[in-house]
C-alpha cells in the first residue's frame, strides 16, 4: 500500500464548510445522521424558474474564523476557503507561527470562482450601465483570490498559492497536486481542497440543461430527477509522515495515490471508458488492487448520464459482481461544484477514522441500470482500510483519489 523509502503523505487536519455542518466534527455528525441541506434558494432572485431548491449554507459567520482580512473584502467563495483552511489548521493543532517557517503549498479547486459577485456586477451593468458597477465587488472577482485569501489568512510568505479551475473534480485535483509536492520534498505541508458559492449563473445553466431536481437529489435511484446546486468548502492539511510524527500530530488517514485524465469527449456528458481509466490509474498509483477497496465515494450527481456511466465504469474496473459499496454524499449536501470532491475526501477520511459509511439519502428504488449497493438512507458501521473518491467534471476532467487507514512505518512497528 505504500513505500517507506519515499515521503508518505498523511492527513492531519480537516476543515469543512457545508450545508449539513460547519467544521469537521459537525460535518461528520451530519453525515452519520443523513441530514439534508436542501431548501428554497435565497441567494438570488429565482422568479421565472418553475422550481428553485438548492443546498445553501445559512449559518455561516465568516468573522468567526477569518482573522487577518476584513471579510467584506472577500467574495463568498474566498470566505469559505479561508474559513475552512482556518478550521483545518486549528484541527491539525498547528499555529500560524508553525506555518511561517515551513515551505508550503496552497491549492484550492473551484468551478465558479467568485461568480456570485460577477452575477451582481452583470446585473448592475445591465440595469444601470457600466458606471454603476461596484468597484469593491470588481476587486473581489479574480478566481486567484481563493488561494490568495488562504495565504493572507496565515501571513504565509514561503508559499505557492494556486487556484485550480477544473470544475467538479477540482478538489481532488488540488489534493493530488499537494500529494506530489509533499512526496517530492518540495514542501513540508499543503492546504488542499476546493470552494464555491451558490450563484445564479451555474444554477441557470444546469436548469437550462434540464438537470435541476425539483425537490431532492436521489443518486442511483430509479426515479432520480437531477442535481441540486450547492456551496461550501473543504480543506485538508497534508503533511509528510516524517513531519507529522516529529510533531506528534494526530493522523486521520493516508493519501495513497491518485489518478487524473481529461478525455475532452463532451462538455457535459461523461465517457465511460475514460472514467474507468482514471480509476485504474489511481489504483495503480496507490499500489492497490480493486479487491482491496472497501468503499467508493462516487461523483454520484443524481443525473441519468452521470449515474449510469459511473456505475458502468465501476463495473469495468471492479468486475460485474465485485463493486464495493458505492455512496453519494451529494444526496445530503448537493453538488458544491469545486468543493464537491474535497468535501467528499473529508467524508472519506472521517469514514475511515470513525468506522462508518455515510448513507445515500432520499433513496427509494435502486435503478437496475446502476445496480450498486449505495447504502440507502441509513449510515452503517464499517471497518474501512481503503476508500476511493471519484471526481468527474465538465469536458472529461476526471480525478480519483485513494485514501487509506494510516499504518505505522515498518521501522516503528519493529
Amino acid at each position: 500500500m505504500h513505500d517507506d523509502r519515499v515521503n508518505r503523505v498523511v492527513i492531519t487536519g480537516l476543515g469543512a464548510v457545508s450545508g449539513i455542518g460547519l467544521g469537521a466534527a459537525e460535518f461528520g455528525r451530519g453525515l452519520k445522521a443523513g441530514r439534508s441541506a436542501a431548501g428554497p434558494i435565497t441567494s438570488f432572485d429565482t422568479e421565472g424558474f418553475d422550481h428553485a431548491i438548492g443546498c445553501e449554507i445559512t449559518d455561516f459567520a465568516p468573522e468567526k474564523w477569518i482573522r487577518r482580512t476584513p471579510p467584506g473584502r472577500l467574495g463568498r467563495a474566498s470566505q469559505f476557503a479561508a474559513a475552512a483552511a482556518r478550521m483545518a489548521v486549528d484541527d491539525a493543532l498547528l499555529t500560524d507561527t508553525d506555518l511561517l517557517d515551513r515551505p508550503a503549498l496552497i491549492a484550492i479547486g473551484t468551478t465558479d470562482g467568485e461568480s456570485r459577485d460577477l452575477d451582481h456586477l452583470t446585473e448592475e451593468r445591465v440595469r444601470d450601465g457600466p458606471r454603476s458597477m461596484d468597484p469593491a465587488l470588481a476587486a473581489r472577482v479574480q478566481a486567484g483570490r481563493l488561494s490568495a485569501a488562504v495565504a493572507t489568512e496565515f501571513g504565509l510568505r514561503r508559499v505557492e498559492a494556486v487556484t485550480l479551475p477544473t470544475a467538479c473534480a477540482a478538489g481532488n485535483y488540488a489534493i493530488g497536486y499537494g500529494y506530489d509536492a509533499i512526496r517530492s520534498g518540495d514542501v513540508s505541508f499543503a492546504l488542499c481542497g476546493g470552494a464555491d458559492a451558490l450563484c445564479r449563473k451555474t444554477f441557470a445553466g444546469f436548469y437550462r440543461l434540464g438537470t435541476i431536481a425539483p425537490e431532492r437529489c436521489q443518486p442511483f435511484d430509479k426515479n432520480r430527477k437531477g442535481i441540486l446546486t450547492a456551496e461550501g468548502a473543504g480543506i485538508l492539511v497534508l503533511e509528510s509522515l516524517s513531519t507529522a510524527l516529529r510533531r506528534g500530530a494526530r493522523i486521520y488517514a493516508e493519501v495513497l495515490g491518485y489518478g487524473l485524465n481529461c478525455d475532452a469527449y463532451h462538455q457535459v456528458a461523461p465517457n465511460e471508458e475514460s472514467v474507468a481509466r482514471c480509476m485504474s490509474l489511481a489504483l495503480e498509483d496507490a499500489g492497490i488492487k480493486p479487491a482491496q477497496v472497501d468503499l467508493i465515494s462516487a461523483h454520484g450527481t443524481g443525473t441519468r448520464a452521470n449515474d449510469i456511466t459511473e456505475a458502468n465504469a465501476i463495473r469495468r474496473v471492479f468486475g460485474a459482481d465485485g463493486a464495493p459499496r458505492t455512496i453519494s454524499i451529494k444526496s445530503m449536501i448537493g453538488h458544491s461544484m469545486g468543493a464537491a470532491s474535497a468535501l467528499a475526501s473529508i467524508a472519506c477520511t472521517l469514514a475511515i477514522t470513525e468506522g462508518f459509511i455515510p448513507p445515500t439519502i432520499n433513496h427509494v428504488e435502486t435503478d437496475p441500470e446502476c445496480g450498486l449497493d449505495c447504502v440507502p438512507n441509513q449510515a452503517v458501521d464499517a471497518d474501512l482500510r481503503v476508500v476511493q473518491n471519484n471526481g468527474l467534471a465538465f469536458g472529461g476532467n476526471n480525478a480519483v483519489v485513494i485514501l487509506g487507514r494510516y499504518e505505522e512505518p515498518s521501522e516503528v512497528r519493529r
